[in-house]
């Protein structure tokens, strides 16, 4: 029987280890993790954008050191036509800050397009008001972001 009868995948397996999801928007940035076998995202918190400082930065940094993660996945967030507006310029941005800030940690870069959007549309289905959500929308995001790229890699 060929090996793929068994289950058996021929693609290279991820490294083992956490990764955090990173949703960087204007105002916050939503976190999220993942298991050490890569296989579920979850919500970590919100951090407020500080553009003008690093006190953002500075708490991704310590989320990193905290959950020992191996790895960080930023959002990217093209727009639909698949260019690189002012939010993926912010997003790379900051995502270049951070890979300077916790080397030998690497920085993925996930497609991020529609990740708000579905999160808002979840928590509106689950009975959430987008104003009460807008840290939680930002989680959701994170997680959608990491999960994908988890997703891919599989």
């Amino acid at each position: 029987m060929p090996p793929e009868a068994h289950g058996h995948d021929q693609r290279p397996r991820l490294p083992r280890g956490r990764r955090l999801g990173i949703d960087v928007g204007s105002v916050r940035i939503g976190v999220a993790v993942c298991d050490p076998d890569g296989i579920l995202a979850t919500p970590v918190e919100t951090v407020r954008r500080t553009p003008s400082g690093t006190a953002d930065l500075e708490r991704i940094a310590e989320l990193v050191d905290e959950y020992e993660a191996i790895g960080v996945v930023v959002g990217l967030p093209k727009t639909l036509n698949n260019t690189a507006g002012v939010a993926a310029e912010t997003a790379r941005g900051f995502g270049e800050r951070l890979a300077e800030r916790i080397a030998p940690v690497e920085v993925h870069w996930q497609d991020e397009r529609f990740t708000t959007v579905t999160a808002q549309q979840a928590l509106h289905a689950s009975g959430r008001s987008v104003k009460s959500s807008r840290g939680v929308i930002d989680q959701a995001a994170a997680v959608a972001i990491l999960q994908g790229w988890l997703d891919a890699r599989r």
